[in-house]
């Protein structure tokens, strides 16, 4: 018995190194999200902030938890992004505040720039953040109960491409009004290549969600 309870064990501390690893992408995706939101990008016509690829990530991360770990996780791990926004906004007009070293002078007004713009981004992010991710976790988890478990690249899509929309309008609204002369361009330029990358995620959402049977029996014990 002791043999058979060690890889038990070792299946289950596996599946929690899993969910630590998604959540380390999860936060590094977002706070780079943040900190890159101000620079903005024209893709083959379409303008869209620099931090489309690596805020997408985040959703990935939510639906791929929520489809192992359930939703309670989910929630909690958006909770948690969150908090390390706030952190991050915090530990952000900190250093603004601070007072500059004499031969740094020359260098602080660039950095007050980039700094001062990832603030905005960040206070942007924390709303359209909020609203948007709780509701990729209640769409994904209403559209896993009513198709009984299956359709998994229908919930991952669906929940994703409707909770982007929110949180395209909501982001750029806030982090461009007065910097960009047309908000409503970019909003729907951005929504497209989230809409693109959404897509694009189906195969890996698939592949980090495969089903391990013997996992799944260790850990409903």
């Amino acid at each position: 018995m002791k043999p058979i309870k060690k890889t038990e064990e070792y299946k289950v501390k596996k599946n929690n190194d899993n969910l630590l690893l998604i959540s380390g992408v999860f936060i590094t995706s977002l706070l780079i999200a943040n900190v890159v939101a101000g620079k903005v990008v024209d893709i083959y016509g379409l303008i869209v902030p620099a931090a489309v690829v690596a805020y997408g990530i985040t959703f990935l991360c939510t639906d791929v938890v929520g489809e192992i770990w359930g939703k309670e996780q989910a929630n909690k791990l958006v909770k948690i992004g969150l908090i390390t926004q706030l952190i991050s906004l915090t530990l952000i007009l900190l250093a603004l505040k601070l007072p500059a070293a004499v031969f740094a002078i020359e260098y602080t007004e660039s950095f007050n720039i980039v700094l001062g713009q990832s603030a905005r981004m960040i206070i942007a992010s924390l709303i359209a953040y909020s609203i948007s991710q709780l509701n990729d976790v209640l769409i994904f988890h209403k559209l896993k109960e009513a198709t009984k478990g299956n359709k998994k690249w229908l919930r991952n899509n669906l929940s994703t491409l409707v909770s982007q929309l929110i949180d395209t309008a909501i982001f750029i609204t806030i982090a461009f009004y007065g910097i960009v002369p047309n908000l409503l361009l970019m909003i729907v330029s951005q929504y497209i290549v989230k809409s693109i990358i959404a897509l694009l995620d189906t195969p890996i959402f698939y592949f980090l969600t495969r089903e391990n049977k013997q996992l799944k029996n260790v850990l409903s014990k």
